[in-house]
């Protein structure tokens, strides 16, 4: 993609939504850590419908700690995977307090060492909680960059590294956000509504879907 599409991509993004943010429910840098893990394999929405009830009563680790394992996998059973998920997150609150005062910590290294916390999960934290202009490339954003042809990668690190160098450092903050909402609700997986996409003239991917038939 050349860049004065880029530029124009991303114009067009921020104007439709210029303050982009997280579909995850939160109000602390530990309950978005523990929604981001938790999120896996599963949708915001699943995951917030478990959290709102959870971090009312679980906000803090060592609160999360308190619930032991298996009042926690109870709390979280309607997420995929939640079992492990549960070990996870248990051992990810220990590690906090035991190693970082029971705060998140904000490097990418310290976060990646936590239990459940890969590459991605790191990323959104970085980016969310502390404003870093990281690329977490999930499912959405990997077809995204693919089929727009903005960062072509055969694999997720290799996307991310390809937006790092083709956003422009303006948009680079919210680009992450940006990308995995055009990804969830206009860049269908299995269908991608073209006919409606705002930014179908930059977008290098063909033949565009045309739009549904009139009854």
């Amino acid at each position: 993609m050349k860049r004065g599409d880029v530029v124009a991509l991303f114009e067009t993004l921020e104007a439709a939504n210029p303050e982009p943010a997280s579909e995850l429910v939160y109000s602390s840098v530990f309950e978005l850590l523990a929604a981001v893990l938790l999120s896996a394999q599963a949708t915001d929405t699943g995951v917030n419908k478990a959290t709102r009830r959870l971090f009312a009563t679980a906000a803090t680790p060592r609160r999360m700690l308190a619930l032991g394992e298996e009042r926690l996998t109870d709390a979280i059973r309607t997420i995929g995977l939640y079992r492990m998920k549960a070990r996870h997150l248990l051992e990810t609150c220990r590690i906090l307090i035991e190693r970082h005062g029971g705060s998140v910590p904000r490097s990418r290294d310290a976060l990646e060492k936590l239990p459940g916390v890969g590459r991605k999960t790191a990323n959104v934290v970085q980016n969310v909680a502390f404003g870093e202009p990281t690329m977490a490339v999930d499912t959405h954003i990997f077809r995204v960059a693919n089929r727009t042809g903005l960062a072509p990668g055969k694999d997720p690190l290799a996307v991310e590294l390809g937006l790092i160098a083709a956003v422009p450092v303006a948009y680079q903050l919210h680009a992450h956000h940006w990308l995995i909402l055009h990804g969830r609700y206009v860049c269908l997986a299995r269908k991608p509504l073209c006919w409606k996409c705002p930014i179908a003239a930059q977008c290098g991917y063909q033949p565009k879907t045309p739009p549904p038939a009139s009854s």
